[in-house]
């Protein structure tokens, strides 16, 4: 994945980021998520991040709200409580649809822990960020590919399909390097908001790969799940 802003320190990120609260969608580094917008307020932040830097943070809402539901803000949107860690990603790609609707590609860039959320006048929410903790997204992940079962990890992957009636294109999945499949993974496989959360805050590639391994093993055992013939994305 390449991109034409050189992130090579935490100091080259914004420090102030529109944040996209979404649950179950993630963003990794290094990895990309294609994404459909078409409510208003994420309209306008894209329009507005289109218009500047071109990052925003994908974060998701926190599983646990606080009692009564969802809260709202002064403008009367939803304002959920928002999970502590998300990732930056650049808009590399953007097209209009024709009908209202924005289709963009965002590729990760570094992962981020919110400091504070800052008193905006916009629809969307904006945040402080603190990138320090996760230096070491803006590395070469394939470094740490040798540290990984690859065999280990297709073999999980395959049951876990079977035992949920999923397809997958496999020549696909086969031709994909090691970190770019866990990454993939991560994103695509149908995991719970806190499981979701886990993977992406776990350290190092090695290990979300031990996390996902595990979430793919607890998940082939639960044999009460009902069949769901959907190819993996």
């Amino acid at each position: 994945m390449a991109i034409n802003a050189l992130y090579q320190s935490a100091g080259d990120l914004p420090e102030k980021i529109a944040v996209f609260p979404l649950a179950r969608a993630l963003v990794l580094p290094q990895a990309q998520l294609p994404l459909n917008i078409f409510e208003p307020r994420y309209l306008a932040m894209i329009d507005d991040t289109i218009g500047s830097d071109r990052v925003i943070g994908m974060i998701q809402p926190s599983p646990t709200q606080p009692p009564g539901g969802v809260p709202t803000g002064s403008n009367g949107l939803d304002k959920p409580v928002l999970c502590n860690v998300g990732c930056l990603a650049r808009i590399s790609s953007f097209r209009e649809s024709g009908d209202g609707r924005y289709f963009i590609i965002l590729d990760g860039i570094c992962r981020f822990a919110i400091v504070e959320e800052m008193a905006v006048t916009t629809l969307y929410r904006q945040v402080r960020a603190d990138y320090a903790p996760f230096a070491v997204d803006l590395e070469n992940q394939q470094e740490q590919e040798s540290q990984i079962d690859r065999q280990l990890l297709l073999d999980t992957l395959r049951g876990y399909l079977e035992q949920r009636h999923l397809s997958a294109d496999w020549k696909e999945i086969e031709a994909t390097p090691t970190a770019g499949l866990v990454n993939s993974l991560t994103m695509s496989c149908p995991f719970e908001i806190a499981e979701k959360q886990a993977l992406l805050e776990a350290p190092t590639l090695v290990e979300r790969n031990e996390c996902l391994l595990a979430l793919l093993q607890m998940a082939s055992a639960n044999t009460g799940s009902p069949p769901d013939n959907t190819p993996l994305q």
